[in-house]
């Protein structure tokens, strides 16, 4: 099969399009034609060897761990899923990835894919949405009549917080370029900043949320610890990108989160896309080959947004 894999750690020219063997299934996997594969920004730092202390990547390695597919092997003691359904799921990242025509996955972590929409762009869901959903309900435990601030909203995790917030009953404002504020908009945001044109801290001077909810890389910790300004008393700040906060004052909880897998909540999340509640957003599809280009514009900050890879 072909496969897009990098030998080492580096730069985006270590990714290789070339053949590669087919998975088999193992005792409780299921191998799946890919439809799609998500690239993720954290595929970026997993290439470059920036996190091999936390993910220990054995090589050659297969990236991207969102995939969408259909099941075309059974492994030993998988009892619900049969050859021929649709499926999509988080992947281990430090096991093979979706970056192939076919990929292996643990059948723990499988959801029934979305019935509507196009079968590949499924594949922009789990990770992302999953990591949404953890931040607000887990973490930030967001209840309706709260405010919430998204900062970051144009991105694909910042999109499904958007619109889960929403349907959750909770006032939010959101930040995004002038590129995504109409998309950010229609998911529910009451208000959207255009950070590009006003300084955040500008533009809600004198206001402050229940919840704040960072999903913004920012290298300098003082930048960081401003937003926990945004935040009421005994709030909670919940923050995606590390380095996080050490620690916060005025009773301001400090959450700094890490999504999971977790396929009864992905399952949730797809009975929405369903119907109609949540909507998926895929900015381009491209053709597998293509992998390296996505990770050298992901890299140059020219990716127009969440890109799916097509086998």
């Amino acid at each position: 099969m072909k496969a897009v894999r990098f030998h080492s750690y580096g730069d985006p020219d270590v990714l290789v399009h070339e053949e590669a063997d087919r998975p088999q299934a193992g005792a409780g996997q299921v191998v799946l034609r890919v439809v799609g594969a998500a690239c993720n920004p954290v595929d970026a730092s997993l290439r470059a060897g920036f996190v091999r202390e936390v993910f220990d990547l054995a090589m050659p390695h297969v990236p991207c761990y969102d995939v969408a597919g259909v099941i075309s092997e059974v492994g030993e003691g998988v009892g619900d899923w049969s050859v021929g359904d649709a499926v999509v799921a988080w992947l281990p990242i430090p096991g093979p990835g979706a970056a192939a025509e076919y990929a292996v996955a643990p059948a723990e972590a499988l959801a029934a894919a979305p019935r509507t929409g196009e079968a590949a762009d499924a594949a922009a869901l789990p990770s992302v949405a999953l990591t949404a959903w953890q931040a607000l309900f887990e973490h930030a435990g967001l209840k309706a009549g709260q405010t919430l601030l998204v900062n970051g909203a144009g991105g694909a995790v910042g999109g499904y917080a958007v619109q889960l917030a929403a349907q959750a009953g909770a006032s939010v404002t959101a930040t995004a370029s002038a590129g995504s504020q109409d998309r950010v908009r229609s998911y529910g945001a009451e208000r959207v900043v255009d950070y590009t044109v006003t300084p955040l801290r500008e533009a809600l001077a004198g206001q402050q949320f229940d919840v704040v909810l960072n999903l913004v890389f920012l290298s300098d910790p003082d930048e960081l610890a401003k937003l926990v300004d945004l935040v009421v008393d005994g709030g909670v700040f919940a923050n995606t990108v590390p380095p996080g906060l050490s620690a916060t004052e005025r009773g301001v909880r400090n959450m700094q989160v890490f999504g999971r897998s977790d396929a009864a909540q992905l399952t949730e999340l797809v009975r929405r896309v369903d119907a109609g509640e949540l909507k998926i957003h895929v900015a381009e599809r491209r053709p597998l080959s293509e992998l390296r280009a996505v990770h050298e514009e992901l890299a140059a900050g020219k990716l127009p947004g969440k890109t799916v890879l097509l086998p």
